[in-house]
């Protein structure tokens, strides 16, 4: 299968309602999915956390850096992506997209190591306020892990060519270009030079990408802050989503119809190929 066939396939499976109250069976089954594809490459750890008197699991995949560099103790790259969907759709850029590239990384760098260690981590509630990623960066913190760098995977499948097609929170669109076409890239400060290089990794892979470093935790522009690195931002790791800007430009943002037909699975999959070479060479 390729690349893009494969992708498919992730999706079919994810993007259905997964809604943790609303959608309980849809919920569970992409759980046990994605902890069946994690389980092929490596024992799944399971991360429970309480929240509104239910309890939640991220599911994290670790993987050992390449043979060579295994006894330098080096600081996990932290790859995550939510796997809950809100009320009423299959969610299928939101985030079946993201979940769908994880489990091909992990696929990837399980049968070819990457030079740091990987921690592969599918979030759970996202869409009630980041909160499996909140309660799993304190965790890191309170334990004084070191990250080389958090990665969110926040809707990477929705393209539109049309001029005027992409948005902006205000004054960034003097900056940057109106067509919906990019992935973006946006990190705290500390990210500048990896923000440079996996843009750069991206684009030679085919796919256009924008950067953009945001100070202060993204508090100034809140929009920055709607996924699961914002968390890490707070508790000081470096940290960058990876998105397709979300409902600055696709019009099926939390809706019905936010389905699989939609999305743009060649960009998807150039996007995939791109934070491959990226992350390898980081």
């Amino acid at each position: 299968m390729d690349l893009k066939t494969r992708l498919q396939t992730y999706l079919t499976a994810i993007a259905r309602e997964r809604d943790p109250y609303m959608a309980t069976a849809g919920h569970f089954f992409v759980q046990e999915y994605i902890r069946q594809q994690f389980a092929q490459w490596g024992s799944v750890e399971i991360h429970t956390f309480e929240a509104g008197g239910k309890t939640c699991q991220n599911l994290i995949l670790n993987l050992p850096a390449e043979a060579k560099r295994q006894k330098r103790n080096l600081p996990p790259i932290l790859i995550g992506a939510h796997y809950d969907g809100v009320p009423g759709t299959v969610a299928a850029d939101d985030n079946a997209t993201g979940v769908a590239v994880l489990l091909e990384l992990a696929s990837k760098f399980a049968a070819q190591p990457a030079k740091y260690p990987l921690r592969l981590v599918a979030f759970d509630m996202e869409e009630y306020g980041l909160l499996g990623s909140a309660d799993y960066a304190a965790l890191l913190r309170e334990q004084q892990q070191p990250l080389r760098l958090m990665l969110s995977l926040e809707m990477l499948g929705y393209k539109d060519s049309t001029p005027g097609s992409q948005s902006y929170p205000p004054p960034l669109e003097k900056f940057y270009p109106n067509t919906g076409d990019f992935i973006a890239l946006i990190g705290n400060l500390r990210t500048i030079p990896d923000l440079f290089s996996m843009s750069r990794s991206i684009r030679q892979a085919g796919i256009s990408s924008q950067w953009l470093p945001v100070p202060n935790r993204g508090l100034i522009v809140r929009q920055t802050r709607l996924s699961d690195h914002a968390p890490f931002w707070d508790a000081g790791y470096p940290a960058i989503m990876v998105t397709d800007t979300a409902f600055m430009r696709n019009p099926h943002y939390h809706k019905p119809s936010d389905a699989i037909a939609t999305l743009d699975l060649d960009f998807l999959a150039g996007v995939c190929a791109g934070l491959e070479i990226a992350i390898r060479r980081l």
